[in-house]
C-alpha cells in the first residue's frame, strides 16, 4: 500500500527530525544534540518495545540529517535521488547516500563531534543493509518498479 508506505516514511523522518529539533530548541550543547541524534536513530534500529527488531533507518537518518543541517540533509537526499533514479536500486541509493553523508559533513565542518556521530549512523545504516548489498552483488536485488518483491 503506497499510502501506508508514505505515511511510515514521513513518520520515521519526523521521529528523527523532531528529536534533534527539540534538543536544539532546548539550547543543549552540540555534543548532547549529537548524542540525541544517535539515540533516536539507534532507537529506531533497535526498539526495546519490538524486541530490538526495528527498521533499516533510512528515513529516520534523513530526518536527523535534515534537522542537524538542512544543507547536509538535502545533499544526502540528492545523492539518494540521483542513484535511485539513475540506477533504480533503492537499497544501493541508501548505501551510497549513507556513505556520502559523513563526507559531506567533513566538507561542511571538518573534524567535529557531529561528524563522528554521522559516521556512526552511516556505518549502522550500511550494516542494516548488508543483505541488500549481498543481493546487489549477486544480481538478485529488485529494481525500483520491478513487479517481483525483494526477499526479506
Amino acid at each position: 500500500n503506497k499510502k501506508a508506505a508514505l505515511m511510515t516514511l514521513i513518520g520515521d523522518a519526523l521521529k528523527g527530525a523532531v528529536a534533534v529539533i527539540v534538543a536544539q530548541q532546548m539550547g543543549l550543547s552540540d555534543t548532547v544534540i549529537a548524542l540525541v541524534a544517535l539515540a533516536v536513530f539507534l532507537g529506531h534500529l533497535y526498539p526495546i518495545f519490538l524486541k530490538f527488531k526495528g527498521g533499516k533507518g533510512v528515513a529516520t537518518a534523513a530526518g536527523v540529517l535534515l534537522a542537524i543541517n538542512p544543507w547536509l540533509g538535502l545533499a544526502t537526499l540528492a545523492t539518494w535521488l540521483l542513484v535511485a533514479f539513475s540506477l533504480r536500486y533503492s537499497s544501493l541509493a541508501a548505501l551510497v547516500a549513507a556513505a556520502s553523508a559523513p563526507l559531506y559533513a567533513v566538507l561542511m565542518w571538518g573534524n567535529d563531534r557531529i561528524v563522528s556521530v554521522i559516521g556512526i549512523i552511516a556505518m549502522a545504516l550500511i550494516g542494516k543493509h548488508w543483505q541488500n548489498l549481498q543481493r546487489l552483488m549477486a544480481g538478485s536485488e529488485p529494481r525500483i518498479g520491478d513487479k517481483r518483491q525483494a526477499r526479506q
